[in-house]
């Protein structure tokens, strides 16, 4: 497969690093809701707090995340790059996929389980043993991941980890014994 030229690399770059910063601007504003989440004197503030946080989630976090790393794989793909020639490439890929299979293990799932159950008992929500665990693990998960997407954006720019020695075997002619 051809490379790509330096204008469609640097169209490709752009987006990527879009992604990332939309990713993880989300990422603090919903730390910020969540916190704020935890004040909340009225029922249908706190289902719209919820629903805002889910809102973002469905519609901003997962998409930027998951284009954040199709343009990364395009990235290595289609340059130099590569997918296994540089330490911090390899890294970014765990972290990014590790933080994407996480959310949607747990994260997701948490932030789902708050809005039905701040939709269904509205202050009462507060509570909730369920709600009250969600609540929590939201905000710290959210924190978890947020401070991670950092790291993955400090590792892009500061690059810390050079190429990879990857020794090319010289293959031998076996001598036959006849």
């Amino acid at each position: 497969m051809n490379k790509l030229s330096v204008k469609q690399k640097n169209w490709l770059l752009a987006s990527h690093v879009a992604f990332g910063g939309i990713w993880f601007g989300t990422a603090l504003c919903m730390i910020a809701i969540a916190l704020s989440n935890r004040n909340t004197p009225n029922g249908d503030e706190l289902y719209a707090i919820n629903s805002v946080m889910k809102l973002l989630d469905d519609w901003v976090i997962i998409p930027s995340a998951t284009l954040s790393l199709i343009t990364g794989g395009l990235l290595c793909w289609l340059t130099i790059w590569g997918f296994f020639k540089h330490y911090w490439v390899i890294v970014k890929w765990i972290a990014t996929v590790t933080l994407i299979v996480t959310g949607t293990i747990w994260l997701g799932p948490w932030t789902n389980a708050m809005t039905a159950i701040s939709a269904a008992e509205r202050i009462q929500a507060l509570q909730n043993p369920l709600y009250v665990f969600d609540q929590n693990a939201v905000l710290v998960g959210a924190i978890i991941q947020t401070s991670c997407v950092l790291v993955i954006i400090g590792i892009s720019v500061l690059k810390p980890w050079g190429r990879r020695n990857i020794k090319k075997q010289d293959k031998q002619p076996v001598a036959s014994s006849s």
